[in-house]
């Protein structure tokens, strides 16, 4: 995978686009790649203007038992965190 580049030189080319260079133009100047600044132009057109997340989501350890925490919160709206953790503890510890 290719390296990040900075917002500040995503604003440099998108301050250049508006300003009237074309996005191959901009990349030329910045020495970034043209498919690059097309996508940005394009993105920042749709209102996008900064750059997107990079990497996946890293699984949390409480992803599966997702259905059972949103559970209590739907029976319960103010239940504190402490209430939810032991009830998870007194679900886990529960022989099957």
């Amino acid at each position: 995978m290719a390296r990040a580049l900075s917002d500040d030189l995503r604003i440099r080319v998108l301050k250049a686009s508006t300003n009237g260079l074309s996005a191959r133009q901009a990349a030329s100047r910045f020495g970034i790649g043209v498919s690059t600044a097309i996508r940005w132009v394009a993105r920042a057109k749709a209102g996008e203007r900064t750059a997107r997340p990079q990497g996946r989501r890293r699984g949390s350890s409480l992803d599966a038992h997702e259905a059972f925490i949103v559970g209590l919160i739907e029976k319960r709206r103010d239940i504190t965190l402490h209430e939810m953790a032991a009830r998870l503890l007194t679900e886990l510890a529960r022989p099957r």
